[in-house]
């Protein structure tokens, strides 16, 4: 049994060091490329908007409000200033959303964001969006790099297609620290002792953001009161979680796996799946002996055997807000279709680790 979990931990690092490192590095190399578009774009709506700010920044060799999506798309995140006048609603009402209310006695012109606020008082998402949306497209014309970089149609989201290799989405956003949303005050669980009062108070520290997007779990059913509201994004507090041991190498291997034999009709997985389920996987191993480099191939099995689980139930709960759902509004076929692979990929690595040279 030991014999055989050393010769699965064996490939697996193999498939770190030759496809994982070679992912991690071309994904380096696109983000260079796709920041470089971004920054320019960004400059020129600076000089029409002094309100829109670039933020994107790199420190450490990363850019700050950078996510990978896939190796071919990413989402830039604009942080706004002064969100001080507004109150931060989370009443539950919109799982996974959050209104921004003008605080009480607080005049509209007391905001730098004055005619964004509706009659009733709250920041709107998409007014700010759409304005962002308009500068945008004046930026791509007027930029540097307008040959190479043109506006997705067809959506409220602001999203550019780069030489026709790369999507980025550029979502405005306010970054809340200090403050915990309600809807995910059930966390951490009482009784699992992971990730420990320390960790915990680490993670709350770095809080979240609201970005301005569309809610897939509204999909289809917005009002303007929910068209209004802001999405809640845990980014920098998820990167914490999953500090130390074989945590962050674990992912690195299933993103890779998901961009080799994944990437199917429908898009049903991203690495963002792939990132919540470890932080699950952690809820169930909570001692930190379990996530030793010897315990990898553990661990991988673990997590998908859970995926192909939430494929087949169709459902794959956010970690810090349990009540959203990853997988709504994705195709039942697509699921099923990604469960039968996920469940090809597992048998594969688990009755024969040296198959992952081929994987």
């Amino acid at each position: 049994m030991i014999a055989a979990q050393a010769k699965l931990v064996y490939h697996l690092n193999k498939y770190y060091n030759e496809k994982c490192q070679s992912r991690k590095a071309a994904v380096s190399k696109t983000i260079r490329e796709v920041c470089k578009v971004v920054s320019d774009v960004l400059k020129e709506v600076e000089v029409q908007e002094p309100r829109f700010i670039s933020s994107l920044s790199e420190m450490d060799n990363r850019f700050e409000g950078l996510e990978v999506i896939s190796p071919s798309e990413f989402e830039v995140v604009l942080y706004l200033n002064q969100m001080g006048v507004f109150n931060f609603v989370d009443d539950g009402s919109l799982p996974g959303c959050a209104v921004l209310k003008l605080s009480d006695g607080r005049k509209r012109s007391m905001s730098l964001w004055v005619e964004f606020i509706t009659a009733s008082g709250y920041l709107s998402a998409r007014k700010i969006r759409s304005r962002f949306q308009t500068l945008v497209a004046q930026a791509v014309d007027k930029c540097s790099y307008r040959d190479v970089v043109k506006m997705v149609a067809d959506t409220s989201e602001v999203k550019l297609r780069i030489r026709d290799r790369y999507v980025v989405q550029i979502t405005p956003a306010f970054k809340c620290t200090g403050i915990w949303p309600r809807s995910a005050a059930h966390w951490p669980l009482p009784h699992i002792p992971w990730p420990g009062p320390n960790r915990v108070a680490e993670v709350k520290a770095e809080g979240f953001n609201l970005l301005s997007k569309e809610c897939y779990s509204l999909n289809g059913k917005q009002s303007s009161a929910e068209s209004d509201a802001w999405v809640l994004q845990f980014a920098e507090a998820e990167n914490r979680l999953l500090l130390g041991g074989c945590r962050k190498k674990c992912l690195s291997v299933l993103k890779a796996l998901r961009d080799r034999h994944l990437e199917l009709p429908g898009t049903p997985l991203n690495n963002y799946h792939m990132k919540t389920l470890v932080s699950y996987e952690c809820e169930k191993h909570p001692r930190e002996a379990d996530w030793d480099e010897n315990c990898l191939g553990d661990r991988l099995n673990g997590i998908l055997l859970q995926l192909i689980s939430c494929l087949q139930c169709r459902r794959c709960p956010h970690y810090f807000l349990p009540n959203l759902d990853l997988f709504q509004g994705k195709p039942h076929s697509a699921l099923e279709n990604a469960a039968k692979q996920t469940w090809r990929l597992a048998r594969e690595i688990l009755t024969n680790p040296k198959s992952l040279e081929k994987l």
